[in-house]
This record gives structure tokens, C-alpha cells and sequence, in this order.
């Protein structure tokens, strides 16, 4: 009998319906009941029991790729890989996958959930009015204003799609141009310097690699206006986080709205959770109930497939696809 390892914490989370998806190939489930990610020791420990991995944001790394002898698939419940070491999952033939468009719309709703929320100061005005005080904030209207999105996938689409009910001017960069997209809703391509000089909101919808960690830095916060705010729904390394506190302590930047963090869950002293002008929240941008079944429905096909010798949808080592699957194997 296969056994899979269920390491994402949210998967099957509001709805049964993935779990029983596995449970009708008779596949052996083991559950992660830790209530966070494994690290990369707990991994190295167990993984060589199992064939395939349902897997969240937990360091699949080189070392535990390397002793996952029977791996056959790293299905990822989400759409970021950055935890995951492609290069070795390919080399020994274990397919990696992701869920591609099963969370677009609750990230894109969490988007505008944190720029509404930002912009009407609603995290300090619940707090003061719950304690008796009546506080008069003034806050900024979205309505009009310059929107500025990086990375045009299908997210950054459907934060578009969004942003046009405000009347707003949207301005994006992506190294892949959508054209028919772009004319349909008046999107205006441009550079990262001036999506950063001109827009009143910024708003991070572009994977983390190599040419992106850091993206936000000293120079790119150093060309906002003063009055500009920052919104990351994606992934936290995108972010220089010492330099975006030094922009926001400083006012230099009008405020920031984080769901996600360069370490998950970052230490209580965090300097960021110092500042007023920041919301978080702990990496719930894709944390709803279709989302969670969506994502858990298609993470457990892939499993499945690859488990039966046939080639999951949705891989992203594709270099795989190309060779010949493995023989059907009976799950």
C-alpha cells in the first residue's frame, strides 16, 4: 500500500472531501497534527517511509529529497515552490506539482480586504472604539487611485479585475505581457521603478526566485511617495524587511499590509509589529473554504496520479514530462 505524508496543515481544513479522495485509492495517510510546518530535522527523520508528499510551506530541501528513496511526487498545496529544491526533485525523477488558480480569488479578495483596510485605518479604529474612545481617523480614498501591481499572473489578473470597480489607474510589470488582458482593462505596462514612483498603492503578486528575494529594497521604497502604501500577499522574501521598517518608522512610506513573512511565524519582537501604520496577517491570503478544497482536490489528484504511473497535471519540473512515465503502478 502507498503512503503519503499530508505535511500542509491547512490541507482539508473546511472540507473532508480531499482526504476522502486519497482514502478511496487505498492509500495510506499520515497527517501532520503538529499545528505548524515540520522543520527540516523532523523531515529528514520520517521521510524515507513515504511515496508521495502533500506539502505546504515545510523546507523540502535537498537533504530530504536526497533521503526520500521512495518519493514519487511533492504535490504542493498552493502555487509557491520556493520551498521545494526543484533542481534535486528533478534529478531523481520525483514530480513536483502545484494548484494553480484554486486560490486566485480568495488571494485577490485578501488583497483588497488589507489595501480597504489600510487605507480606513480599520485595524486601530476597532481596537479604540472598542475601548470607549471614539477615534475620528482620517483615512484615503481608493476610489481614482493609482494602482500598482507586480507580477501580472493570475492573481495580479484578478486583483485587476477588482481594482477597475474603484475607477482605478493600474499600472503593472511582468517579464510576460498579456496583451489582450492589458487593452481589455486598461493596464499600462511599465517598469518596477515606475510602477514605485508613480502608484499610490503597491501590490506584490510576483513568485520568489533568485531575481525577485528582495525586490522591495532600500531604493525601490527610497522612489514612493510619502503617502504610498505597500500590500505583500505573496511571499515574504520579495521584501527587504529591515528596510521597509526604516521607510515606514521613518514616514518615508505611507504604510504596509503583510500576509506573508521572510520567516513564518516571525518572532514576537518583530520590528514590524511595532509600527501602527502595518497590518498583518499570519499567511491567509488563500485561507477559504472553496479555496481549501479546491487546492486539497487538485494537490490529491496529483498524488494519485503520479502513485498510478500516470503524469500529474500541472507539473512544474516539466523536464519530466518529456520522458517516459513509470509502468502503472498499483497504488
Amino acid at each position: 500500500m502507498a503512503k503519503v505524508l499530508v505535511a500542509a496543515t491547512s490541507f482539508a481544513r473546511s472540507s473532508k472531501e480531499p482526504l476522502e479522495v486519497l482514502r478511496q485509492e487505498k492509500i495510506q495517510i499520515d497527517i501532520n497534527k503538529r499545528g505548524r510546518p515540520f522543520k527540516e530535522s523532523e523531515l529528514l527523520e520520517i521521510i524515507e517511509d513515504y511515496d508521495g508528499v502533500i506539502v505546504g510551506v515545510d523546507p523540502f530541501t535537498e537533504a530530504v529529497i536526497e533521503r526520500g528513496k521512495r518519493l514519487k511526487v511533492i504535490a504542493k498545496h498552493g502555487v509557491g515552490v520556493d520551498n521545494i529544491d526543484i533542481k534535486t526533485a528533478t534529478k531523481k525523477g520525483i514530480y513536483v506539482t502545484i494548484t494553480p488558480g484554486a486560490n486566485e480569488q480568495a488571494v485577490a479578495d485578501h488583497t483588497f480586504a488589507l489595501i480597504l483596510a489600510l487605507v480606513r485605518k480599520i485595524h486601530l479604529a476597532d481596537p479604540l472604539t472598542r475601548e470607549g474612545k471614539w477615534p475620528r481617523l482620517i483615512g484615503m480614498e481608493v476610489w481614482g487611485k493609482k494602482l500598482g501591481v507586480v507580477g501580472l499572473g493570475r492573481i495580479g489578473k484578478n486583483v485587476v479585475k477588482r481594482a477597475k470597480g474603484f475607477n482605478m489607474q493600474i499600472y503593472a510589470c511582468d517579464p510576460v505581457v498579456d496583451k489582450a488582458f492589458c487593452e481589455r482593462y486598461k493596464v499600462k505596462i511599465v517598469d518596477l521603478e515606475t510602477i514605485f514612483k508613480e502608484s499610490d498603492i503597491i501590490t506584490l503578486h510576483a513568485p520568489l526566485t533568485k531575481s525577485t528575494r528582495h525586490l522591495v529594497n532600500e531604493k525601490m521604497l527610497g522612489l514612493m511617495k510619502d503617502s504610498a502604501l505597500l500590500i505583500n500577499t505573496a511571499r515574504g522574501g520579495l521584501v527587504d524587511e529591515e528596510a521597509l521598517f526604516k521607510a515606514l518608522e521613518e514616514k518615508k512610506i505611507g504604510g504596509a499590509a503583510l500576509d506573508c513573512f521572510s520567516k513564518e511565524p516571525p518572532d514576537e519582537n518583530f520590528s514590524l509589529f511595532k509600527l501602527d501604520n502595518v497590518i498583518v496577517t499570519p499567511h491567509i491570503a488563500s485561507y477559504t473554504r472553496e479555496a481549501n478544497r479546491n487546492m486539497g482536490i487538485m494537490a490529491a489528484r496529483s498524488v494519485i496520479d503520479a502513485l498510478s504511473g500516470r503524469i500529474p497535471e500541472n507539473v512544474v519540473n516539466q523536464e519530466l514530462v518529456n520522458l517516459k512515465p513509470p509502468e502503472q503502478n498499483k497504488i
